[in-house]
């Protein structure tokens, strides 16, 4: 098995993850979500059906490619919807939890290249 079927089984494994997360402890997506965004409740489950559906769709080889470009926009909106938005407000009031938020944003642009590498065909 090759490293990037490795990695990509892994990373069917933390959006499964996070998709059952949104479900076991909805008010850890809610709490974070801007107050301008309505319904929080049915953005969180939304949210956690998407992660769930595109996880499944990275699985087979003819839907990996849009599921990985799907994960990429979904990544770009959390990206300016959540992680920026938090991190200027926490800045803002002084908030101790800003490294957190400093730390998060890298992460994204990780997350983003990692389903950027499942765009790409396999190499037989």
């Amino acid at each position: 098995m090759t490293m990037k079927k490795v990695f990509l089984y892994i990373m069917v494994f933390v959006y499964v993850a996070a998709g059952i997360y949104h479900f076991v402890n909805p008010f850890f997506y809610e709490n974070i979500m801007p107050a301008w965004l309505p319904n929080h409740s049915f953005c969180n489950y939304a949210g956690g059906i998407s992660e769930l559906i595109l996880a499944a769709m990275l699985l087979p080889e003819r839907t990996r490619k849009l599921s990985a470009y799907l994960i990429i926009a979904m990544l770009v909106v959390f990206l300016f919807v959540i992680h920026i938005p938090m991190t200027i407000d926490f800045y803002r009031t002084n908030n101790p939890g800003l490294w957190i938020t400093i730390i998060r944003l890298p992460i994204q642009f990780v997350l983003i290249w990692w389903a950027w590498l499942y765009t790409k065909p396999s190499k037989a």
